[in-house]
């Protein structure tokens, strides 16, 4: 009897191992793409910020030859 039971327990121990297994992996790659897309929002505010002010003084500088000229 003891070998009916473990041919049975084996094949039910495979598949909530590989249960496991992939519950932990979706969960690790989910984490992973949600702190990309953190920092990609991150440092597109930056850039974002960066380049603004780069065109405020591009737009300054214009205005200054404009009136020197």
């Amino acid at each position: 009897m003891e070998g009916a039971a473990a041919q049975i327990a084996l094949p039910i121990l495979g598949i909530v191992a590989a249960a496991a297994v992939t519950f932990y992996t979706v969960s690790f790659m989910e984490m992973r793409d949600k702190s990309f897309e953190e920092l990609d929002d991150k440092y597109s505010e930056i850039d974002e910020d960066g380049g603004r002010q780069r065109r405020a003084r591009r737009r300054t500088e214009r205005e200054r030859k404009k009136r020197k000229g």
